[in-house]
């Protein structure tokens, strides 16, 4: 059998779809956030990035790299093994205990990533109740849905954002039966907002236990950095808040924060958690510096904010498709996979600025998109160089622009498309 053949006919298939991934090689710049080398085909050369999900550039602050190389210093590298085997080191306690402060929960669990946080709690809390039933957000995040799917237990999706629906799907169930609802704060593709108020109603009327991912919210909103349950003063009425260390706080890693019996369960029961080597104390230690410093500061996070505003309104006036998007997500509509591709690489080439393209199954079909990040660095001057290009790539690949309805595909735009980079979508 020639085994090979199968792998090489399924990405033969992304390409004939238009949506293979290829990553461009850059390099960020210390100090220059969010300047980055980029390394393509013909040399290397200086670029802005605008689609970091290093929302507010933690990843390059001085306190962090500082606390980073002070613990690497101190213990090395590595971690020594799983957090049963050696592998629980001081920075990390000290890094749940800040997470729970931060949520104000009774305590608080780091994973080695937010997709394996959410595949591992969801499944392990869904498993441990008795004959539950989780109720999933339709458009919640795939580590979410790997979550849900290994737990096993039936599942119900409800409509995006839909409380009547869901409310149906409670009320179905009966209040006597085990019932998870899982869902996102920040909905990273759109920008919108879960009604978390609605939910935590329904929760309690249905007798249901509630978890939420805060991952495109943790570090950017709320007085503390502590996402939208922090900022609308929800976060009591959450039974469970799942977040990341790699956006809004600049490193790596996923956590979960709860009551003290349901982190020690999913502590003690999950395999993703049990079976994997504990954060390095130097990521760790980074971390917590991070935290530590959005709790006390909101310069970042009014600049984030204020630019993230500003690019709307610039890209908007200019009479570029911005997407609908009630957060810092500023979503720019191509609605072709090919062409969508083709702007990315054009950005790229001519204007150099890397907006990575995202397409299906990302999105759905025909809502192919650029996606881009602003954060407190791109200032009003980058703004507008944004903007030009754009419209000189909207121009040249003939897109459609705000209030156009005439769909535009690669087949009919009369351009050729760039060889360049290769940055997949």
């Amino acid at each position: 059998m020639n085994y090979r053949r199968f792998f090489s006919e399924a990405i033969d298939q992304l390409h004939a779809e238009k949506r293979y991934r290829v990553f461009a090689d850059l390099e960020r710049i210390v100090g220059r956030f969010p300047r980055a080398i980029w390394r393509g085909p013909h040399g290397a050369r200086e670029i802005t990035v605008w689609c970091s999900n290093d929302y507010l550039g933690m990843g390059q602050h001085p306190v962090v790299i500082e606390a980073m190389q002070r613990a690497a210093g101190g213990m090395g590298a590595g971690a020594g093994g799983t957090r049963n085997i050696s592998g629980t080191h001081h920075p990390i306690v000290e890094l749940e205990a800040e997470l729970a402060d931060l949520h104000g929960k009774e305590a608080g669990l780091v994973f080695t990533s937010g997709f394996v946080s959410n595949e591992a709690a969801i499944s392990t809390i869904a498993r441990l109740l008795p004959n539950c039933l989780i109720l999933s957000d339709e458009l919640n995040h795939a580590s979410m849905i790997e979550g849900v799917r290994r737990s096993g237990a039936e599942k119900k999706i409800f409509r995006h954002n839909d409380l009547a629906h869901l409310e149906s799907l409670l009320q179905a169930a009966g209040p006597e039966r085990a019932k998870l609802i899982v869902f996102e704060s920040v909905y990273s593709m759109d920008g919108d907002i879960a009604p978390i108020a609605g939910i935590a109603d329904l929760a309690e009327k249905y007798n249901a236990m509630t978890y939420i991912d805060e991952v495109h919210a943790v570090g950017m909103y709320g007085a503390r950095g502590g996402g939208i349950t922090e900022r609308e003063g929800l976060a009591h009425r959450i039974d469970v808040i799942e977040g990341t260390l790699a956006k809004g706080f600049g490193v790596i890693g996923g956590y979960i924060t709860g009551s003290a019996d349901v982190i020690d369960a999913v502590r003690s029961y999950a395999p993703g958690f049990i079976f994997t080597t504990a954060l390095p104390p130097a990521i760790a230690a980074a971390a917590t510096a991070s935290i530590r410093h959005l709790k006390k500061s909101s310069a970042e996070r009014e600049a984030h904010q204020r630019q993230a505003q500003r690019t709307k309104e610039v890209l908007s006036a200019a009479g570029l498709p911005v997407m609908p998007s009630e957060t810092h997500i500023v979503p720019v509509l191509v609605g072709d996979p090919e062409l969508c591709k083709m702007a990315s690489d054009r950005l790229l080439e001519k204007h150099d600025i890397y907006i990575q393209p995202i397409n299906y199954p990302t999105v759905p079909r025909g809502t192919e998109r650029l996606r881009i990040t602003p954060t407190p660095y791109h200032d009003d001057a980058l703004i507008e160089n944004l903007r030009d290009a754009l419209l000189e790539t909207w121009e040249a690949l003939g897109l459609r622009f705000k209030g156009e309805e005439e769909p535009v595909t690669a087949a009919s735009a009369d351009v050729i498309p760039l060889v360049v980079s290769k940055s997949g979508g």
